[in-house]
């Protein structure tokens, strides 16, 4: 039986990449994003990829790219812009335009009826219009015939070297259970991915460097680099952003661990000269060889967090994004490095998707044992 899957809203295809390391086979993904759209196609080259606005990809349009008939998809997976959720948005509220798109997977799940949904979107979501997004998801979901819950993932539980929370949906039509994965890494299990596990393989850059194609620094040590490595020769995307000389030289004054809190007075920014020191803590933090990244956001901009590198004195690189999101190596950014930057901090970790992946295959064997056993 082939297990299939497409992938609404996927960007460049994180989700996509974690169910198919699962052993699921992805075939369409939409999105707005040219550049996702790209990188998508480039990693994904056995995929249908549609670049268009949600509200105009039919589901006859995705029938006939993919060739199912509605009722033999078997996951149905997105994550619909989290703008209007997120807590970084002032102005969210079910007002927002983007905090109804989800309706419009909504469409496509009553024309495709696939057997099992998946839909994973930020914390915020929790709060929106006094929890009106989740209330709406669940009850329009059960309308069309899905049992679904809902559940807080952390991503470091499943060997994502990142603190990340994420609402997860999971819910099938086919009287299945629903679960949620098990944390693998954690207290009693697995030791969390280090960003030394992470990252250490890769070369020292300058600020500003753009790294191109290069040989890595070091062999593959550890599961997490062999795993992101692959077969992969060469790394691409390591390129830093580049900051200026005052932001240099405040990094000068900041120890691993440390952040605003370590740089002299008159050397930060106005605004900040008048903060609490309660406050804005992970602003300008640099990071620990063993410790966890902070949430990777779509600019590793060292004003919104603890994105300077350990050891050198610039921001942490597009690859270094990638791999704090566990992408494999073989995803190749695609635009600017801007529109790279945002591609990796909305996805979903490939191996957050890959737990999630491999407990609804769990699901679907237990469910055809009893059937194999009666016949």
């Amino acid at each position: 039986m082939t297990l299939t899957a497409i992938d609404l809203f996927c960007g460049a295809g994180g989700l996509s990449a974690g169910l198919e390391l699962a052993g699921f086979k992805v075939l369409a993904g939409a999105d707005l994003f040219e550049a996702a759209g790209k990188t998508f196609e480039k990693t994904h080259k056995h995929a249908k990829f549609i670049g268009e606005p949600i509200e105009d990809v039919t589901v006859e349009r995705l029938m006939e790219d993919t060739g199912l008939r509605k009722g033999e998809l078997t996951v149905l997976a997105g994550g619909p812009p989290c703008q209007a959720y997120s807590i970084y948005n002032h102005q969210r509220g079910m007002h927002d335009s983007r905090a109804v798109l989800f309706k419009q997977y909504l469409r496509i799940v009553d024309g495709m009826q696939p057997e099992w949904i998946v839909m994973e979107n930020v914390m915020g979501i929790y709060s929106i219009g006094g929890g009106e997004a989740v209330r709406s998801i669940k009850s329009e979901l059960k309308k069309l015939g899905y049992e679904v819950e809902e559940k807080v993932l952390k991503a470091e539980e499943y060997g994502v070297p990142q603190e990340r929370r994420r609402v997860v949906f999971i819910g099938n039509r086919i009287g299945a259970p629903i679960r949620h994965p098990a944390p693998t890494h954690g207290p009693g299990l697995k030791p969390f991915t280090t960003i030394k596990e992470a990252i250490g393989d890769l070369p020292a850059l300058e600020n500003g460097e753009d790294g191109g194609t290069v040989n890595y620094a070091k062999p593959a040590k550890g599961p997490f680099q062999e795993f992101v490595r692959g077969s992969q020769k060469m790394v691409e995307n390591h390129d830093a952003p580049r900051l200026g000389k005052v932001n240099i030289e405040r990094l000068k004054h900041i120890p691993p661990g440390g952040s605003w809190r370590d740089i002299p007075h008159d050397l930060l920014p106005a605004g900040m000269q008048r903060a609490k020191r309660s406050d804005h803590t992970k602003r300008y933090g640099r990071m620990t060889w063993d410790g966890l990244s902070c949430t990777v956001l779509t600019k590793c901009d060292i004003h919104w967090g603890a994105y300077i590198h350990p050891e050198q004195d610039r921001a942490v690189s597009v690859r270094e994004a990638a791999r704090l999101q566990a992408f494999p190596d073989s995803f190749v950014f695609q635009g600017s490095k801007t529109d790279q930057y945002i591609q990796v901090g909305n996805a979903v970790p490939p191996l957050l998707g890959r737990a999630i992946g491999r407990t609804i295959l769990e699901i679907i064997n237990e469910q055809a044992e009893p059937k194999i056993a009666s016949e």
